[in-house]
């Protein structure tokens, strides 16, 4: 029997919105846009791996819904969240007449999302944009939250914008097509929040790690409760000025790690060596409970990401100081306190070097 669908619905303050996770629902799609958002046309933009996919169906379901659609094939990578690929993305929807009264439906992983969401918030001043991800990083992270951008040679995410999606559709059943690393690079979030927020998941995870092969119920729980989460911070910091920060967990180095890599490293292993890191050195500091980071590092080795990085100490903390979470001569961290309970600290960028060395290469 088909799992029934969850809805969480997102009270941001720019705009409210539903995020449905379920089992088979993207042929559902055009049914169900039409009550989140007016438009005359859709226009997909979709990557190189999710095309020959999902590509047709959701046309279909767009179509079926009276929506003229049409597309847009990117590369497939990190590597082309760049400004030429946001360039193309913007003629191709010029050359689909779309209106103020369009929408785009960015039809992938986190890559697809955010650069079909920052084309969204800056075609003719903005339009809206209906996120599909078929990640497992997607689903629980970048589909929500309104968060779009694009990579600097500087580093990632430095140009972009918020633009709260009109709906999120999560089909879980797409996560079985992906491969086994891909899928263990969403789980680099799910961890996070569950160190971020929740003892009980974290406690679940533990005991059953989560793979492409878990059943649809259990996959739609986790996706629902990681969507839960984020919302929860959203809606009360949507612009990030505050609590929203703190979703930046294993992050500041995670992003460098990331960045120094060449993007060649899944943001998700990034981010969960990145949060190793942070929680060795701040245990160390004595700003962490004792055997958190020993948990911390035996969840994330056991869903098969990476605990650590041999990337020198200069490269990572030059690359973090080009984040956006950086505020003169200091960063914004987020330390974890004990699992389930975090907040932001600003650290003076001498401290921050001592926090790479203490936790960075130390298992590498």
């Amino acid at each position: 029997m088909t799992p029934v669908p969850r809805t969480i619905r997102v009270d941001a303050a720019s705009r409210t919105y539903d995020v449905v996770v379920g089992s088979d629902i993207l042929d559902g799609l055009g049914t169900r846009l039409p009550s989140a958002c007016e438009a005359d046309a859709a226009f997909v933009v979709t990557d190189s791996n999710v095309s020959p996919l999902y590509l047709r169906r959701t046309i279909d379901a767009l179509e079926a819904g009276g929506l003229r659609t049409s597309s847009l094939t990117i590369p497939a990578g990190e590597s082309h969240k760049r400004l030429d690929t946001f360039g193309s993305i913007l003629e191709a929807m010029a050359e689909a007449s779309l209106t103020r009264d369009s929408v785009v439906v960015a039809l992938g992983g986190g890559v697809v999302g955010d650069m079909a969401g920052f084309a969204a918030a800056t075609y003719m001043r903005g339009i809206k944009v209906v996120q599909v991800p078929t990640t497992l990083l997607a689903m629980v992270d970048s589909s929500v939250g309104g968060k779009t951008a694009i990579d600097l040679d500087a580093g990632k995410n430095l140009v972009g914008a918020f633009l709260q999606p009109s709906l999120v559709i999560a089909d879980v059943e797409t996560l079985r097509s992906l491969d086994p690393t891909v899928f263990a690079d969403g789980l680099g979030e799910v961890i996070k929040h569950a160190v971020l927020a929740d003892r009980d998941l974290f406690d679940s995870l533990s005991r059953t790690p989560l793979t492409k092969d878990t059943d649809a119920k259990t996959l739609i729980d986790v996706v629902a409760r990681n969507v839960a989460i984020k919302r929860d911070v959203v809606n009360a910091d949507e612009r990030e000025q505050g609590i929203r920060q703190t979703l930046n967990l294993g992050h500041t180095i995670g992003h460098a790690i990331e960045a120094a890599a060449g993007f060649e490293l899944g943001h998700g292993h990034c981010v969960a060596a990145g949060l190793c890191c942070v929680t060795r050195a701040t245990e160390a500091l004595g700003w962490t409970t004792k055997g958190t980071a020993k948990a911390v590092e035996r969840l994330v080795a056991q869903q098969g990401l990476p605990t650590d990085s041999n990337i020198p100490h200069d490269q990572l903390v030059s690359f973090a100081t080009h984040d956006k979470k950086r505020h003169g001569d200091s960063v914004n961290l987020v330390v974890v306190h004990d699992i389930g309970r975090c907040d932001v600290r600003r650290v003076t960028l001498s401290d921050f070097a001592r926090i790479v060395e203490l936790g960075c290469g130390v298992n590498a």
